[in-house]
């Protein structure tokens, strides 16, 4: 073999013909060339930091893990949180064949491949069912997810999943029956600060620097609980060292990060969360809260249309006619926002938000109209009274259409009593009145003043 000519740094000494000298350096500088996320991915469970949900002692996953019967199971959990690695660990683990496929980029075809390697895999060798590890499963089609379903119920491989998304949603219903649900939680503090040791102790290129650590809360807030995006920062943080020194404090990270978005996905659960937590929080009579997560919206560069819609909303399910006002400063916001846009809408939103928040609250409205509806749904298409139909013409006249119809107006308080709901239905109530707000009351006292006569 001819001899290498390699050069370490700091030495300027030759190296050749030393076979194993050689390998080592290069596979010392192949992993300088990693990310250090990849370079940290660990490789067995006692490794890996965090989930202990899943994966502590007397946990059912670690159990079968280490008993070595793995079901076929769906990896749910934000970005950054060990999908991926869970899975290597457990292919590593049972010491199986491991095939993996991006939804992103492979297409039925590609799952038709991966399952002819996986019987021929299964027919020659002594090991166990092989396991196919799908990354982003919820961008697969219904086609490609079908194409998965006679392997899985064959045992031709055992099916691990990952998904950012919600499986009930995003996941056919005879590919999910078939798969155990795992639900991994976005990183703690001392999960993430666990991980900062080991990287800065641990790995080939951070260890050898002299890295202070002062502060990590503007570390651990840009992290987002996502232990991938911790490492990329730290990673960005090397490029401030100054003769292999690096101090790491709030000012440093905020200074190499600048403006760095939140993370806030629109398409998916993030979104869902936080505009519930938002309704919610108005609901509740939080404005604290709800503007925490109008800021948490805004930051993330959500719709502000999508917004004002749901204040909209909120304005008449949640308050009514607690504040009948809160509707239209809800409308008033909404046009508000299409006339000027971010970031001057923050403010009107903002008002509405704050003021519906403070607003007593009514559901009477929202619960009335579920009530109609169900009973509609429930006895079809009574007829309407005779005497309240309209009769425009002679025909309808003569047929009795409006015979015995009093005008509320020629009566004293512009009120007389008539029924007005088909026959089947003279005792049905929807409108229950609540008299939690004076708003309500005074209307219902006045209601019921002018009916009891």
């Amino acid at each position: 073999m001819r001899g290498y000519r390699l050069k370490a740094k700091g030495s300027d000494r030759l190296y050749k013909g030393n076979h194993t000298y050689y390998l080592l350096l290069l596979t010392y500088y192949f992993n300088r060339m990693l990310p250090l996320a990849e370079r940290l991915r660990p490789k067995t469970l006692a490794d890996y930091i965090g989930q202990q949900h899943l994966i502590g002692d007397g946990c059912m996953l670690r159990s079968m893990i280490e008993q070595q019967h793995i079901p076929s199971m769906i990896l749910w959990g934000p970005p950054g949180v060990g999908k991926t690695t869970l899975a290597e660990i457990i292919a590593h683990t049972v010491h199986v064949p491991f095939y993996t496929l991006s939804a992103v980029t492979s297409g039925v075809k590609d799952v038709r491949e991966v399952i002819d390697k996986a019987k021929q895999t299964s027919l020659f060798t002594q090991q166990g069912r092989p396991i196919l590890f799908i990354d982003e499963i919820h961008r697969f089609s219904k086609s490609q997810q079908d194409s998965l379903l006679g392997a899985v119920e064959r045992g031709t491989f055992t099916l691990i999943g990952a998904t950012t998304e919600n499986p009930s949603f995003e996941v056919i219903r005879p590919l999910l029956s078939r798969c155990q649900v795992y639900v991994l939680k976005q990183f703690e503090k001392e999960d993430l600060l666990q991980l900062l040791e080991r990287a800065i102790t641990k790995d080939v290129v951070l260890s050898k620097l002299q890295i202070e650590v002062k502060e990590t809360g503007a570390l651990l807030r840009f992290s987002g609980g996502d232990a991938r995006r911790m490492l990329g920062i730290l990673e960005l943080l090397q490029e401030a060292a100054v003769d292999g020194k690096l101090t790491i404090d709030d000012a440093l990270v905020e200074k190499q990060l600048e403006a760095t978005p939140l993370a806030y996905d629109k398409l998916g659960d993030m979104h869902y969360d936080i505009i519930s937590a938002f309704i919610k929080s108005i609901r509740g009579s939080d404005p604290q809260a709800a503007l925490y997560y109008l800021a948490r919206m805004i930051e993330g560069g959500e719709d502000p249309v999508f917004i004002a819609r749901r204040l909209i909303i909120s304005s008449t399910e949640d308050i009514g006619l607690a504040n009948p006002n809160a509707l239209l400063l809800a409308n008033a916001a909404f046009d508000a926002v299409n006339k000027i846009g971010f970031p001057e809408a923050r403010i009107p939103l903002a008002e509405a938000t704050v003021y519906l928040a403070l607003s007593p609250k009514s559901n009477s409205a929202y619960l009335g109209i579920d009530a109609a509806l169900a009973m509609v749904k429930q006895t079809g298409n009574l007829p309407v009274p005779m005497h309240i139909r309209n009769a425009p013409t002679n025909l309808m006249k003569d047929l009795g259409y409006h015979d015995g119809y009093k005008y509320p107006h020629d009566y004293p308080g512009n009120y007389v009593a008539q029924d007005y709901l088909p026959q089947e239905l003279l005792d049905a109530q929807f409108y229950t009145p609540q008299f939690s707000s004076p708003s309500e009351s005074r209307l219902v006292a006045a209601w019921q003043e002018k009916t009891k006569k």
